[in-house]
């Protein structure tokens, strides 16, 4: 049945779960009656690559003299059988079809064995505490990878699960190697994607495919599908839309690239498809296009009409996942990371709540183009409305909030929203670590399902992170955590080393205090990451501010983003990698805490400048229970009881209040006055989270006076009181 758009995620990018950006697209085209089908090449070529079948042909494709292959292929083509044997069972379990089969991986004598396993960490050390469900996922996430290899020696040298010909993309200013590239004869890969997507093309007969790039990994695959469809489909029009034409191509000026793609469209993608679909069917001029290129008499231009706005947040519709094969993904786990695991593990419906980012300051980001500088967030109840069809159309309840950092309030919001409709939900996001996260707000996200999230501490260092502007320091991230990890959210920081002028001090001392953090079990996962200046960043912008040099202007007819710099009082940075990464990963199974930081490095560092103890001081002093008038108090727990006690001493007599708070794993009870035990009681159903209306600390000390109780800071800030957290009585 022909459709008006094929949307085309192209090989590859992730493996557990579809990438969301085409299902956001489906989702908006519904709302405007446009017919649309979607694909994710990536999990089709790799369900096609990896079966028995597949595996028959690639071994097939190899050559037979062998002698110049490494020893590592050898050993592969040699265990042939063993690989076609076991790859359909294999893939069956890490689909989720075939748990037991976890059972016959674990012991280590099913799966053949490659250089991959040569590189396993102790699984016992690592995995002793997840599972054999994990365990096995790792090891057949390895097998996998050992086939990898053999490919990419053999039959592809650019294959990769989510990488593949990355090095093409990763700020190419000139198109050039690309271009000859494609010139050349189809790769082994490039025939199964082809062969899928000839059939597509052929069923849905659509007038225009548009392909989402997110990352330089699909830009390669991404050209030739365009290729194909230009040769075998002269009249269909191609677009690229996505994140790395965002950033990367947005200075395009070469011609040869529209020998593949007719349109390339950058920022968000609903209104510039909506005027492509309708300017395809004649019912607009070129000059009507929004934020696109094109070719025009041999000249590379940009079309945006600025009389065409973009759509609201609540106007784009609820992601569509239909048409993905969703019961054909596969969790792997790659990198013995908590966080990772919950990127690559499982299947997770992506939803956003608030476009752009709400701080938007950071300078070593891209804040100055429109998907991050334009804040824009989604009511709770939509979100929630979103998240129940969601849930009624793909059968999952977890959802990841791919926000750039979600807002606290809105998070706030959407919590108590998912609370009132009892949804069952497991959520995770990505945040600032800001003081705005207490103990209670993080109590009331735990009860709504939400089980992680990730922040960037960046470089922990308080002078570096004024610097970046990230307008947090490092004992608020270590109080913020505490909250995270006290209520039982897991956290993942994202960790900065090279920003411009850190010093060699400055990587040992962030170093400590992240080994602090890990030390005081409140940092269960995190990555180190090296600064790269990008071209829309503050950095980029304007590198005299930061000491910086450009090594030379990007001028590129192709991709434009990532700029080579020189730091000339900045350190060696690179050589700090290995050390950095190496401690880390022992840091998070626990171990090597005691060591001196010099340890994890082959060259003189200095010592550490940090007290041992900043950490331990730094969660000491957490003033952020401390309640202010306005804030608003929510009961989320069950129905309390109440008892009336009477109690005698030396012959006076007088009355308690017991309450009783059930909860999942106890009973909680405390004592007050019976007047005050009463006037709790009274309050509670109208705290309640299904209550109309919500109230303020102020409010009910206004109300406990005029009852005529004494002393209310005296009442509520006693020990009795502050355990009611834990029953569901929060302070927000």
């Amino acid at each position: 049945m022909p459709v008006s758009v094929y949307l085309i995620t192209p090989p590859f990018t992730q493996l557990n779960t579809p990438y969301p950006a085409t299902a956001y697209l489906k989702g908006f085209l519904n709302t405007r009656g446009i017919s649309a089908y979607q694909s994710d090449l990536g999990i089709e070529v790799t369900i096609a690559l990896f079966s028995k079948a597949g595996l028959s042909e690639l071994f097939e494709a190899i050559p037979s003299d062998t002698t110049s292959l490494s020893a590592n292929a050898q050993r592969i083509i040699a265990l042939k059988d063993d690989y076609l044997q076991s790859i359909d069972a294999v893939m069956n379990f890490l689909q989720g079809h075939n748990p037991t089969l976890a059972h016959l991986i674990a012991k280590r004598d099913f799966l053949p064995e490659a250089s991959r396993f040569e590189q396993l960490d102790d699984l016992v050390w690592a995995f002793g505490s997840m599972g054999t469900q994990d365990k096995a996922k790792h090891l057949a996430t390895m097998y996998l990878e050992d086939l990898s290899d053999l490919i990419k020696e053999t039959v592809d040298e650019h294959f990769g699960f989510s990488r593949y010909a990355e090095k093409l993309g990763r700020s190419a200013n000139s198109f050039d190697e690309l271009y000859d590239l494609l010139q050349k004869e189809y790769t082994f890969i490039d025939r199964i994607m082809i062969g899928i997507l000839e059939q597509r093309m052929a069923g849905l007969q659509p007038a225009l495919v548009c392909l989402s790039v997110p990352f330089p990994g699909n830009l390669y695959t991404s050209f030739r599908c365009a290729q194909w469809i230009k040769k075998n489909y002269p009249s269909v029009k191609v677009a690229m839309g996505g994140g790395f034409p965002n950033t990367e191509l947005r200075s395009l000026s070469d011609p040869r690239v529209f020998e593949f793609y007719d349109f390339i469209t950058l920022d968000d993608g609903e209104a510039p498809v909506e005027q492509l679909v309708t300017h395809i069917a004649g019912h607009i001029p070129v000059t009507a296009l929004k934020r696109t290129f094109l070719l025009q008499d041999g000249q590379v231009k940009f079309i945006n009409n600025i009389s065409c706005t973009d759509y609201k947040q609540g106007q784009v519709g609820t992601p569509d996942y239909s048409d993905f094969p969703l019961d054909k993904y596969i969790s792997a786990i790659e990198i013995i990371n908590p966080m990772h695991s919950l990127w690559s593990d499982g299947r997770w419906n992506k939803l956003t709540m608030a476009h752009g980012c709400y701080w938007g300051k950071c300078t070593f980001c891209d804040i100055s183009l429109d998907y991050i500088r334009l804040y824009e967030p989604v009511t709770a109840s939509l979100l929630c409305d979103r998240m129940e069809e969601m849930i009624a159309q793909t059968g999952e309840n977890g959802f990841h909030f791919v926000d750039e950092a979600a807002p606290p309030a809105l998070m706030r919001a959407l919590a108590l929203e998912i609370i009132r409709r009892k949804l069952v939900v497991s959520w995770w996001t990505n945040i600032r670590f800001e003081k705005s996260f207490t103990r209670d707000l993080c109590m009331l996200l735990k009860a709504s399902g939400c089980i992680g999230v990730s922040g960037g501490l960046e470089v922990a260092s308080d002078r570096l992170l004024e610097l970046i502007r990230k307008g947090i320091t490092v004992a608020q991230v270590a109080r913020v955590n505490k909250h995270f990890t006290e209520a039982g959210i897991m956290v993942h920081a994202y960790l900065m080393y090279g920003f411009p002028t850190q010093t060699a001090q400055e990587t040992i001392d962030s170093l400590e205090m992240v080994r602090q953090l890990f030390e005081a079990g409140i940092l269960q996962s995190a990555f180190w990451h090296q600064f790269t200046m990008t071209a829309h960043s503050p950095v980029g912008l304007e590198p005299e501010k930061f000491k910086v040099k450009k090594q030379a202007e990007l001028v590129g007819s192709f991709a434009n983003n990532d700029i080579e710099h020189e730091d000339p009082t900045g350190t060696d940075h690179a050589s700090f990698s290995f050390g950095l990464k190496k401690s880390l990963l022992n840091f998070m199974h626990g171990a090597c805490l005691d060591y001196p930081l010099h340890r994890w490095f082959d060259f003189k560092t200095p010592k550490t400048s940090i007290d041992p103890d900043f950490i331990k001081k730094a969660l000491e002093d957490d003033d952020s229970s401390l309640s202010k008038p306005t804030t608003k108090i929510v009961y989320i727990g069950h129905t309390a009881t109440l008892e009336i006690l009477t109690k005698s001493k030396k012959g006076q007599q007088w009355e308690l209040a017991e309450l009783n708070f059930p909860t999942k794993k106890t009973n909680l009870v405390i004592r007050v006055s019976a007047d005050e035990g009463r006037w709790l009681m009274d309050w509670l159903p109208r705290l309640s989270v299904n209550g109309i209306k919500t109230y303020t600390l102020q409010e009910l000390k206004a109300d406990y006076e005029a009852a005529g109780l004494p002393d209310f800071e005296l009442f509520w800030d006693n020990k009795p009181m502050n355990t009611l957290y834990k029953a569901g009585l929060l302070q927000l």
